[in-house]
């Protein structure tokens, strides 16, 4: 078989595959239909995938590793910085990391649909809970670093920490969920980024972007 039938077949494979996860979600999803829709066998299906679950993975795995990279790479930055660079650029890191998270969700849209809402059933379920947990590490360590240069933090309950954090991430994703286009969902992130900040200043008692 030429290089060209082999790609066709996949991408006839991905084709129908998305759409049947797009308008089933994961477990109704029917891989008789994928492979119908595709115009395939089911051996022919079997020679690119064990099963639906790695067809799934197949479509979003590698979109989900990106962002979730960005993420990783954004942290990591700015934990090198001292306590005094990250609350002076808390506010551009922050707008930065969400709206280049955004661009690259929105050049893969149909993928991100996939994750955000049709992934139950799948390993992905739990893709928006990964960057929440993220989130709420980097913010028990922010709090540690104005700790440590002696700043007076009244506390703040744990379970809000996490649940301010879910909610910045959940709130982030339903540009998806109302299929916002995209330069409305970029001011929707600003708007929410804006919005966490001054509830994070009021909590925390400092303010971003000024010097400590």
């Amino acid at each position: 078989m030429s290089q060209d039938n082999v790609t066709s077949t996949l991408e006839k494979i991905h084709i129908a595959a998305k759409q049947e996860f797009l308008d089933k979600g994961f477990p109704l999803a029917s891989l008789r239909n994928i492979v119908k829709t595709a115009g395939v066998t089911t051996g022919a299906f079997y020679g690119y995938y064990k099963s639906k679950e790695e067809l799934f993975d197949a479509l979003v795995g590698e979109h989900a590793e990106y962002v979730l990279k960005i993420f990783d790479t954004t942290l990591g930055n700015f934990n090198k910085l001292s306590g005094e660079e990250q609350t002076k650029r808390m506010t551009d890191i922050s707008e930065d990391a969400m709206l280049q998270m955004l661009d690259y969700i929105y050049d893969y849209y149909d993928e991100f649909k996939l994750l955000i809402l049709c992934s139950e059933g799948t390993q992905y379920v739990g893709f928006i809970h990964q960057l929440v947990l993220k989130e709420t590490a980097s913010t028990y360590a922010y709090i540690e670093t104005l700790k440590q240069m002696g700043i007076n933090i009244k506390p703040i309950n744990n379970n809000l920490i996490h649940m301010v954090s879910s909610g910045l991430f959940t709130g982030a994703f339903e540009t998806i969920v109302h299929d916002m286009p995209k330069e409305e969902a970029r001011e929707y992130v600003r708007q929410l980024q804006q919005f966490y900040t001054a509830g994070w200043e009021e909590l925390l008692g400092v303010k971003f972007g000024e010097q400590l």
